[in-house]
């Protein structure tokens, strides 16, 4: 009993407030912070936020002016410097073994020097069995003919008959023709002894041994290669649509590519008739070698100027897109482009050459992509680059047998 009156009359503690209520302040702190953040950037993003038309502000555009000049139209071609004679010698009547070859490639020879011999025992000794028997039938023919005039001095006196000295004259003249026959074999092999030596046809240099000692070698095959350089023969071939832009004497420049070269020459001969596989016609050059000095079958370059000089603007190539005869370009006139389809003349060294713009138009070179008709620009003048015309003596390499 005592202990329920002194726990009744002790006061009872307050119960704890609710977890929820305690968090209830940050709770709306936190979300009033990050509403107030989400203002903050919204309003910057709007600030940000151009209200202008994309459409309607200038496009950033590099241009470049149109460059007054004079075009001519050429035509290109590659070809083969060829010597002025080539020669293979070997032999053309005998077969043989090469006894020596006396040249190497570089050599310089003169007509006449001894290039090699073959081992021609063989035609040796028949050229001595025949001249030997030549020799023979000679005497005997002698021998034929004095017996002959004799017996002829003896027909007035009725010594001998006329059958026997008729006969006598048919044998002697047989054995003349024997002895003409046997003659025209000894000289048959002489020539075939003296095809034994092989010796230069001309001056020149030896270009190419294609036999050593102890290689067989039959009639028709080549032994020693021999050119001659005094003089230099450019061969090209050109499309028959050309024919009456290149006639004979038209001037050209050369280029050797071997020696990198810049001569001027003038067409000499024309082939009469077209090829007929490519239909094209062969052209030749005649350069002295005392200008060059280029190894033959070399390749070189010829580019010829055609028709008459032509008032036409220069543009870099990237500045218009070409098609056929046309090339489409964009111009810039008081701040706003304009589209252009211009004749195209021709293209030389990286830049194209138009008629249809004058001279010192600002032509869109950067940002024409993206361009359409009356939209406004910013244009930003390029440097000034070099003119093709000026830069055409050493051009890029063309096709071979076309401009």
């Amino acid at each position: 009993m005592t202990k329920e009156v002194l726990t009744e009359g002790k006061p009872k503690t307050p119960p704890p407030p609710p977890k929820s209520r305690a968090l209830a302040p940050t709770v709306i702190a936190i979300v009033v912070s990050v509403l107030a953040l989400m203002g903050a950037l919204a309003l910057r993003a709007a600030s940000r936020t151009n209200q202008v038309s994309l459409s309607s502000q200038p496009r950033a555009v590099t241009v470049v002016e149109g460059k007054g000049t004079t075009f001519r139209e050429e035509r290109r071609y590659v070809g083969v410097v060829h010597p002025w004679v080539e020669a293979n010698v070997g032999p053309q009547l005998v077969s043989g073994f090469v006894a020596t070859v006396l040249v190497r490639p570089g050599d310089r020879v003169r007509q006449g020097d001894v290039l090699a011999t073959l081992d021609c025992r063989s035609a040796s000794s028949g050229s001595e069995s025949v001249a030997s028997q030549a020799r023979s039938l000679e005497e005997r023919q002698r021998a034929f003919a004095g017996e002959a005039a004799r017996l002829e001095n003896l027909v007035g006196g009725g010594y001998v008959s006329a059958n026997e000295v008729e006969l006598k004259r048919s044998q002697a003249a047989a054995n003349q023709a024997s002895l003409d026959a046997l003659k025209a074999q000894l000289r048959n092999k002489s020539l075939e002894v003296s095809d034994c030596t092989l010796r230069a046809p001309f001056d020149g240099e030896v270009s190419a041994r294609l036999a050593d000692p102890g290689s067989f070698v039959r009639p028709g095959g080549t032994v020693v290669t021999v050119v001659d350089r005094h003089l230099y023969r450019v061969a090209i071939d050109i499309p028959e649509v050309d024919v009456t832009l290149v006639p004979v004497g038209t001037s050209a420049e050369v280029t050797l590519l071997a020696s990198a070269q810049h001569l001027s020459a003038r067409v000499s001969r024309r082939a009469p008739a077209a090829s007929a596989s490519t239909r094209t016609l062969r052209l030749e050059l005649d350069v002295s070698g005392k200008d060059a000095d280029v190894p033959v079958g070399t390749s070189a370059e010829v580019r010829f100027e055609v028709g008459a000089p032509l008032d036409a603007v220069e543009l870099p190539l990237v500045a218009a897109k070409v098609r056929g005869g046309k090339a489409s370009l964009f111009v810039v006139a008081q701040g706003v482009a304009k589209k252009l389809q211009v004749p195209v003349l021709g293209e030389r060294g990286g830049s194209l050459f138009v008629q249809g713009v004058a001279a010192g138009t600002q032509v869109v070179t950067e940002g024409r992509a993206a361009l359409a008709e009356g939209d406004p620009v910013a244009a930003t003048l390029a440097a000034p680059r070099a003119s093709a015309v000026t830069s055409a003596a050493t051009p890029e390499l063309p096709r071979e047998g076309h401009p």
